[in-house]
């Protein structure tokens, strides 16, 4: 299974090839910018909450499915005051997401 859905990307973009690839790009950008943060513990959970939910949208507009599930089921773990369960799953999602990423670019 890819981690992007390219039928999505397509969907997202128009079709546009050189749009998609920005769009990746500023997606892989936003992953390496979030990931740490929101695994950090020692950052508040609203906060850790906040950025899994902008992951979240993120994932959708690019046709990442598996890492806004991810991010979706993070942030709802971190909203009732749970330690996140499915965080491993999401770190798994991003990489895959940005192993097929990073070689198109």
């Amino acid at each position: 299974m890819l981690a992007i859905d390219r039928a999505e990307l397509d969907a997202q973009t128009g079709g546009d090839a050189e749009l998609a690839h920005e769009v990746l790009a500023l997606f892989a950008g936003q992953c390496r910018s979030i990931l740490p943060r929101l695994t950090d513990p020692a950052l508040p959970v609203p906060q850790r909450a906040d950025l899994a939910h902008t992951l979240k949208g993120s994932a959708a507009g690019v046709g990442a499915t598996r890492v806004r599930a991810c991010a979706d089921a993070v942030e709802a773990q971190l909203r009732a005051g749970a330690e996140p369960a499915a965080l491993d799953a999401l770190v798994q999602a991003v990489a895959a997401a940005l192993a097929e990423i990073e070689p198109a670019q």
